[in-house]
């Protein structure tokens, strides 16, 4: 029966996230298990969201605003963008294939992306199906904005920027993505992925906010709560979008697709300043501890302006992923990624680093890794 599916279905490949918990523990009968793998906030959900969303529950037995009007109107508030310009999704993840949904409908079209960066992005263009264009990063793990304009052409739909970049965490600066956009061709849309705006705005001077291009036209930027706001599991997630592309997205998605505690949660998780300030000031310790430990094994490492580091450790990574593993700290590999030679770790606790370190060394000292 898989015949019935369409052909550029079968070719594409699910998304593989990080390996959970549970499993290992049952894998390897270990008591306490430390995953580092998913860019996850290791201080936990914000207290105001949490709070709201166990409240909606007494309401679950209706269904959720289908214009989740009360969250727009809350990041509206906050940001200072008009509501109307403002789409609520299921993560941002949903509101990356809404996009795809909604711009690309010929064989001819083309989507641009950096290489390595978020896989999604690839799986818009296989689902559509349309021509996909990968623009290998630049020597510093960063976009490379000048190949990444060449690459486009008149069929161009989609530009993704993923800023700061998943899985390097590296940024574009400000000029440099100003440059990129008065050679954007008019066919093309530019979403920028902000999934990590809260670090990139705090740790980078020059960071070019999606906020400040949304009169351009062709801007959209994406953002979520899963990260920042320590909300991974609620999935909720929103988009700034000019006011066309807003009514076209709204067009094409679901009509209760963020449930009503994610949205009562994300609503009030916004204004909750003393949970963020308190992941912020934890993930730049927690960045500079991990600049600390890969330097003692010799790795290099991507400037990083997200909650988690990217380091080439100059051999294949798998078997020091797997040495890990069965020591119970799950970290990513990244051969699943683009670079078999590098490790994509999230910044965690203290206690939860000190164990990586002292893991971390042991591994590199075995025979077999060496």
């Amino acid at each position: 029966m898989s015949s019935l599916i369409r052909p550029n279905v079968q070719g594409m490949r699910a998304y593989s996230p990080g390996k959970p918990i549970d499993e290992v523990r049952r894998e390897f009968g270990l008591d306490r298990i430390i995953k580092l793998a998913s860019n996850e906030n290791p201080w936990g959900p914000s207290p105001l969201g949490v709070a709201a969303a166990q409240d909606a529950l007494a309401s679950a037995n209706f269904y959720p605003d289908g214009a989740a009007y009360e969250l727009r109107k809350a990041l509206s508030d906050h940001h200072g963008v008009p509501i109307e310009q403002i789409v609520a999704g299921d993560g941002s993840d949903e509101l990356i294939q809404l996009l795809g949904l909604t711009l690309l409908g010929s064989p001819d079209d083309e989507v641009v992306m950096g290489d390595p960066s978020f896989v999604q992005y690839a799986s818009v263009a296989a689902l559509a199906p349309c021509k996909l264009i990968r623009a290998p990063l630049d020597s510093e793990a960063r976009h490379d904005l000048d190949a990444m304009a060449a690459a486009c052409t008149a069929k161009t739909k989609i530009v993704f920027i993923a800023n700061p970049n998943n899985p390097t965490g590296t940024v574009v600066d400000r000029v440099s993505f100003e440059a990129f956009l008065s050679r954007l061709p008019e066919s093309a849309v530019l979403v920028l992925d902000e999934a990590y705006f809260e670090f990139a705005r705090a740790y980078c001077d020059d960071y070019p906010s999606s906020q400040d291009y949304l009169s351009h036209g062709r801007v959209v930027g994406l953002r979520t709560f899963s990260k920042a706001y320590g909300m991974a599991g609620m999935r909720v997630g929103y988009g700034f979008f000019p006011t066309w592309l807003a009514d076209g997205v709204n067009r094409v998605r679901a009509p209760f697709n963020v449930n009503c505690m994610a949205q009562a949660a994300g609503a009030a998780a916004i204004s909750d300043t003393a949970h963020l300030k308190k992941t912020i000031d934890g993930t730049r310790e927690g960045l500079k501890k991990l600049n600390e430990i890969f330097s003692r094994v010799g790795a290099k490492v991507a400037p990083s302006f997200a909650n988690f580091v990217w380091a080439d450790l100059g051999q294949p990574a798998r078997p020091i992923f797997d040495a890990l593993l069965a020591k119970g700290i799950i970290v990513r590999p990244g051969d699943v990624l683009g670079n078999p030679n590098a490790l994509r770790v999230s910044v965690g606790t203290p206690d939860e680093l000190e164990m990586f370190e002292a893991a971390l060394v042991e591994v590199m000292k075995a025979p077999a890794i060496r």
